[in-house]
């Protein structure tokens, strides 16, 4: 149980970092001298929950990378679409992704699943470690 917590502690942790480098590239993009980053305290609970991934990390570890990210992608969306329905309801949701052509229910956008399938593949590695 330990160990389970320390992992959900740490996915939480990395999600954030990349959720911050992620804005904070976005702002430059927006030519915001500044380089600004942000995340929500709630997106540390959903970032950790790549703990409960851990089963399928280990099931396929041995598939090629491309079935492998393209199978984290699918979960990931999954998990966004299903938190942010959840906290979209007390309206908490951290995200609104309207604005983009490419966005479902203004929950997920498809034009981050190369994002997604990156996440993934870094998620595996964190988890599979030896420390997690």
């Amino acid at each position: 149980m330990k160990k389970f917590i320390i992992t959900f502690f740490r996915c939480g942790i990395l999600g954030w970092c990349l959720e911050i480098l992620f804005t904070a590239l976005q702002s430059f993009r927006r030519r915001e001298k500044t380089g600004m980053g942000n995340t929500s305290v709630f997106m540390f609970f959903v970032y950790g929950m790549a703990v409960f991934l851990k089963p399928v990390y280990t099931l396929i570890r041995t598939l090629p990378a491309l079935i492998r990210g393209t199978i984290y992608m699918f979960c990931i969306f999954t998990a966004e679409f299903t938190a942010g329905s959840i906290l979209s309801v007390k309206e908490l949701c951290p995200w609104n992704y309207e604005r983009s052509r490419y966005q479902i229910r203004k929950l997920i956008r498809l034009d981050y699943a190369p994002l997604w399938f990156v996440a993934g593949l870094i998620y595996e590695r964190l988890i599979l470690s030896r420390h997690g």
